[in-house]
């Protein structure tokens, strides 16, 4: 009876949420003019707002970049939006009339309660919570202006790419609105071609960064909600016949097979695509279907895997008609047996750490590649071949660098804590973003889990959201693992590792903080795990708070003394579970969150990090970095098993 109440349930909660049987999504970019309850066609993933379907490498292409300084307008009661009786000037009879169409005044009688020319400026890409005080705490909308030069020609296809605005944006170009979109960490484009005026032209984004109930994050986080355009602004340029996705990597399981895809947009039936990777000898040649796409399949001779010790990338050459695009791309196979990880078909554990796109040094978002590097560098002086990028999608770029610095990824969406479960929305933002971050990172070999949430309380309606994601995942991306960051509870002296959702993932993965949020760095080696599960354990979350330079004894709470000793005792407690394969303790580096009260040892600071906000080594850094140390050495000598 029990079992057919719990399927009646998930029949209930997947009938409200509305989702089909294959557990496909409805994309949430929404293109100008169309209602929001009317769903946009897919093909493999939503297009991105105004039907356009995100280019892969968008870097790769010609492109001309529209970082720099934005003027800007805080906008707290929305006036450039909405009129006096809360209607949309962008659906309003009346007309036009909001902050997007930038006007001047003519002559001085001409009534214009606004000016972007006279208005201050800030850097995009960029939060602006870091580049005006007024803005340290703001959440609302900010209006964004771009002025550029533009010559489009024929036979010319052009997007406006947005590599992550947060949280929600109404982008209009030459006052005409191009869409809106959802979700402050994935990228999305518009289809401007044809809408490029010769000559001057202007972009302006209605930036919303609101916490909501019913969207993913939800109201209720652990970090800085930092708002504006920050990532990259570009507009790019490809032929009418152009590349627009492609997949090459290592079959699953497969060391002597690379698989995948091209898709071209604009081709005619049976257009000829080439793909060649020069250095390995290895060439194919294939014909598009009647829908652009063409699958590839090529046998391997002898390759260089990418391992964290040699992570050797390829040049990747593809050609389609009139395009052709170029990556780097490294070819590795990860896959789970029992309880052992195999990387390239070898045992490996994973050294991690968890880190925030944040730099701690300078307030605000990590700002390009010089402080990406400077984190990732920091993980590599702790002998860590993993990294776990948390709780939402990192830029593109931080993928590419792991690649080139040899570092195993953890990629995760922000469905974080306490989501509204019962939402079909709030599932088609989820489901949208994660669909974004595979499409975006599937061709980048330090990419090896997909983690589709952190810390959810078990419920059946959770369970069935949770395991769409995870259908969703396996069928945008089979060659990865699929993991989410559990939780524990306890039972007497026993951490019980107990969610019906691990059945749905590749990893027995949770967060567990003994000697913290409960017991002390002492009694917590009283403890002892019971994991049911057939699987890998990673733990994805462990750790103290710590004020750099704060001394005392072990038994002092916030002190580096206290934080080394959890350490050190975490260490004793969990290599004793049977199966561990990794760990990613948080966190890297000391982040700024509203949630953290403590007037002396937090101050609206995260004091967990190994390294502090003025760039300092805590003692934990140095007992993780020894621990870490013996962990490579039992792997080398075959004894890690």
């Amino acid at each position: 009876m029990k079992q057919l109440i719990k399927a009646l349930g998930a029949l209930c909660c997947t009938a409200l949420l509305g989702w089909g049987a294959d557990g496909a999504a409805q994309s949430i970019a929404q293109p100008a003019g169309q209602p929001a309850a009317a769903p946009v066609a897919q093909h493999e993933h939503g297009p991105a707002q105004g039907g356009a379907q995100l280019l892969q490498n968008v870097f790769a292409r010609s492109h001309v970049s529209l970082n720099g300084r934005w003027n800007y307008i805080i906008d707290p009661y929305e006036m450039g939006y909405y009129d006096y009786r809360h209607e949309p000037f962008d659906r309003s009879p009346k007309g036009p009339q909001g902050f997007y169409e930038d006007l001047q005044p003519k002559t001085k009688n001409d009534w214009v309660e606004y000016n972007f020319d006279l208005s201050p400026n800030m850097k995009v890409p960029g939060d602006w919570n870091s580049q005006a005080e007024k803005l340290s705490l703001y959440e609302g909308t900010v209006w964004l202006r771009q002025v550029f030069d533009a010559q489009p020609k024929e036979g010319k296809r052009y997007f406006l790419y947005f590599g992550a605005v947060n949280y929600e944006s109404h982008v209009y170009l030459n006052g005409k609105k191009l869409g809106t979109h959802k979700g402050g960490f994935t990228p999305f484009q518009f289809d401007v071609t044809g809408k490029l005026a010769k000559g001057r032209n202007f972009v302006v984004v209605k930036a919303d960064n609101t916490r909501r109930q019913d969207e993913i994050p939800t109201v209720n986080t652990d970090w800085w909600n930092y708002g504006g355009i920050t990532r990259d602004v570009l507009l790019a340029e490809v032929p009418d016949t152009y590349i627009a996705d492609y997949k090459v990597q290592l079959a699953k399981g497969d060391l002597k097979r690379i698989e995948g895809f091209v898709q071209v947009a604009g081709a005619q039936p049976a257009q000829t695509v080439t793909v060649e990777i020069p250095e390995a000898q290895l060439k194919t040649t294939v014909r598009t279907d009647a829908a652009g796409r063409a699958a590839i399949s090529i046998s391997v001779r002898s390759l260089r895997y990418w391992s964290p010790e040699d992570p050797k990338l390829y040049q990747v050459k593809i050609a389609a008609g009139p395009d052709s695009v170029a990556d780097r791309i490294g070819f590795r196979t990860i896959e789970t047996r029992g309880r052992d990880i195999l990387l390239n078909g070898k045992s490996i554990f994973l050294r991690g750490i968890s880190l925030h796109d944040e730099n701690p040094l300078i307030q605000g978002r990590l700002r390009g590649e010089g402080d990406m590097r400077m984190m990732l560098q920091w993980a590599k002086e702790l002998n860590a071949n993993y990294v776990r990028l948390a709780h939402y999608p990192h830029s593109e770029k931080m993928a590419r660098l792991a690649d080139e610095m040899g570092l195993l990824v953890w990629a995760e969406v922000p469905v974080y804590w306490t989501i509204s479960w019962q939402n079909a929305d709030t599932f088609r933002n989820a489901n949208q973003q994660l669909t974004d971050l595979v499409v975006r990172d599937r061709n980048r070999a330090s990419v090896i889990v997909w983690s589709i949430g952190n810390e959810t309380p078990v419920s059946e309606p959770r369970n069935v959201f949770m395991r769409k994601l995870a259908g969703t995942a396996r069928g945008l991306d089979d060659t990865r693992l699929v993991a989410a960051a559990l939780e524990v509870h306890r039972e007497g002296k026993e951490v019980v590792v107990q969610d019906p959702l691990a059945d749905a993932l590749d990893l027995a993965s949770f967060n567990e903080y003994a000697g913290w949020y409960w017991s002390n760095a002492k009694d917590m080696l009283t403890y002892r795990f019971r994991i049911d599960y057939d699987k890998p354990v990673v733990i994805t979350e462990l750790g103290a708070d710590a004020l750099a330079g704060y001394h005392a004894d072990a038994d002092t709470r916030w002190s580096e003394e206290y934080q080394e000793l959890l350490y050190q005792n975490q260490f004793k407690l969990l290599t004793a579970i049977p199966g561990l394969r990794g760990m990613t303790p948080w966190v890297l580096t000391d982040f700024r969150s509203p949630r953290r009260q403590h007037p002396y040892f937090q101050d609206f600071w995260n004091r967990k990090g190994l390294v502090s906000d003025t760039g300092q080594k805590k003692k934990a850094f140095h007992a993780l970095k020894a621990f870490y140390d013996g962990v490579q050495q039992q792997y080398a000598k075959g004894a890690g098993k």
